[in-house]
C-alpha cells in the first residue's frame, strides 16, 4: 500500500468494497479491518454509476444499530437516514428545521427516509416524517416493519402510506413469505387482512 503527498493512505477498491460489505452486519470484521486500517472508515465504494455507500450507510441500510454505533464512536458522520435509523427523533427533527430539504435525503442505494424509520421501530419518528413529506419509500419500510416483525409500524405503513402489497424484497419474497417467517401471529393476521401476497 502506498501514500498519497498528504501521507494518507490509499486503499485499493477491493479493499474498500470488502469494508463496506462487512459494514452490512459484520461487527467483529469491521472491528478487524478498522483496527489495522483506520482510514477505511468513511471511504465510499462506488457499485456501479451513481450507486455508492460508505460503511456507516451500509450498516443503516440493514438496520445494524451496534454496527452504526460503533462507526459513529470512531468518527463516522451522522447524517440523517442513519439517525432515523437509529430512532434520533429529535436529531431528525432538528436537522429537517435546519434544512427541509432533508426530507428527500436518501442513504445507499437511493434508500428514501422511510424504511431507514421503519428500522428503529420509532412510529413518531416515521410519522413526523411522513407529515413532513417522507413518503417515499413505503413499500420497502413496510417490508422493513413486516420482517422485524413489529406490528405497530406495519399497521400505520398500510393506513397511511399506500404501500405496494404486492411488493417483494431483494430475495424475491411477498410480505407474507416475510410474515409467516417471522413466525409473528399479529404480523401474518394483518397481511391476511390487508390481502397482502
Amino acid at each position: 500500500m502506498d501514500s498519497d503527498s498528504d501521507g494518507n493512505a490509499r486503499f485499493s477498491p477491493d479493499q474498500i468494497r470488502d469494508f463496506v460489505i462487512a459494514a452490512h452486519g459484520n461487527l467483529p470484521r469491521v472491528r478487524e479491518m478498522l483496527a489495522e486500517h483506520p482510514g477505511l472508515l468513511n471511504l465510499r465504494h462506488q457499485w456501479a454509476e451513481g450507486d455508492s455507500e460508505t460503511a456507516i450507510q451500509a450498516a443503516a441500510q440493514v438496520g445494524s444499530a451496534s454496527l452504526v454505533e460503533y462507526l459513529l464512536d470512531r468518527g463516522a458522520p451522522l447524517e440523517i437516514c442513519t439517525a432515523a435509523m437509529l430512532g434520533r427523533k429529535q436529531v431528525v427533527e432538528r436537522m429537517l428545521d435546519e434544512n427541509p430539504n432533508l426530507i428527500e435525503a436518501r442513504g445507499a442505494h437511493g434508500i428514501p427516509l422511510m424504511p431507514h424509520a421503519a428500522h428503529s421501530g420509532n412510529l413518531e419518528l416515521a410519522q413526523l416524517l411522513f407529515e413532513r413529506g417522507a413518503t417515499a419509500g413505503m413499500s420497502l419500510a413496510l417490508g422493513t416493519a413486516v420482517t422485524r416483525g413489529d406490528g405497530r409500524m406495519a399497521r400505520w405503513i398500510l393506513e397511511a402510506g399506500q404501500p405496494d402489497l404486492q411488493w417483494k424484497n431483494h430475495e424475491g419474497k411477498t410480505l407474507m413469505t416475510i410474515a409467516t417467517e417471522t413466525g409473528k401471529r399479529e404480523i401474518i393476521e394483518l397481511m391476511r387482512e390487508y390481502r397482502a401476497s
